[in-house]
């Protein structure tokens, strides 16, 4: 069952420690330095990789050493890269990822992270899709305009689809559209943080009597508080976390993603649906960086077996 995601690529540069409040005219020491493999889609498509599926991502970075990078990063983790462009006439972009223990700050350079096109997606591809994703809805600039009818096509090709918004940076959140968008959107997959900005809410209870009557699931991460779900025609449920002490936030959202959308695949509902994404949310921040540690099969059954849920 192929798995298409279109998304943007860029590195992470992760700067890790307790204390990491810049100082101006001051030098401070950091705990940890990494430079790996960033972007919500493209951490999503590797976790999948790792779960068993067959991914196939599309892109555009620069013809530079970053863009080099992200492309040999997803091709080790095992997501196909034949449809990721290389455009000499762009950076690659790059995000500064501040990480605590507790939660991140992130800075990014944009670069040819907005850069994906319409015409950049194949036809032929997403006839061979079982499932179509894309994270990062207020980053891709030059798809934004397109997804509802890119969806609409893939839905009518018999795929499911799903997107993640990620932080909207300009601060518009933009509700109408992506309202628009959840018809023909199978998962959608937001923070808790981002879905009470685009509903102007102050509960999730108040966002579910707000959602459209098309929608389908909205699967929402609510970090260390857990997750919660939404389903046309049934009483919204949560879970709770499970009990683990991070190393690194980064990408658990997108370990997240992906793991809700290989057990939707692969027949999970309802609250087992939720718990197979949460368990391999949790298992990601195991390691420095977004796919510093990615969710197995094998991983997450000894993680649900062996793990307890936060009381």
């Amino acid at each position: 069952m192929t798995v298409v995601v279109l998304g943007e690529l860029n590195v992470d540069i992760i700067i890790s420690g307790n204390d990491l409040m810049p100082e101006w005219n001051r030098e401070k020491l950091i705990d940890s330095f990494d430079i790996v493999l960033g972007s919500s889609s493209a951490i999503t498509a590797c976790a999948l990789a790792a779960l068993g599926r067959d991914v196939r991502f599309v892109s555009v970075v620069g013809d530079d050493d970053f863009g080099r990078f992200c492309i040999g990063e997803l091709e080790r983790m095992g997501v196909d890269t034949a449809h990721v462009k290389r455009d000499p006439g762009l950076k690659t972009g790059v995000t500064m990822s501040f990480s605590t223990p507790s939660d991140r700050g992130l800075m990014t350079y944009p670069g040819s992270i907005p850069m994906l096109q319409q015409q950049d997606v194949p036809d032929a591809l997403l006839e061979q899709a079982a499932h179509v994703h894309f994270g990062s809805y207020f980053l891709q600039d030059g798809m934004r305009a397109h997804w509802k009818a890119l969806f609409e096509t893939a839905r009518g090709q018999g795929s499911s689809t799903s997107f993640d918004t990620g932080w909207d940076v300009r601060q518009q959140w933009q509700r109408a559209s992506i309202h628009a968008l959840l018809g023909a959107t199978d998962l959608f997959i937001p923070s808790e943080e981002e879905l009470l900005h685009i509903y102007g809410a102050a509960t999730l209870e108040a966002v579910w009597e707000l959602l459209p009557p098309d929608a389908r699931l909205v699967a929402v991460k609510r970090g260390a508080a857990g997750a919660a779900l939404f389903q046309p025609g049934a009483t919204p449920l949560s879970v709770k976390a499970y009990d683990i002490v991070p190393v690194d936030t980064t990408g658990a959202g997108d370990a997240f993603n992906a793991g809700l959308i290989h057990a939707y695949l692969g027949g999970l509902q309802g609250e087992a649906l939720l718990r197979y994404a949460s368990a391999c949310g949790a298992i990601a921040t195991q390691g420095v960086g977004g796919t510093g540690r990615l969710p197995t099969e094998e991983a997450v059954e000894r993680l649900q077996t062996s793990v307890a849920i936060r009381s």
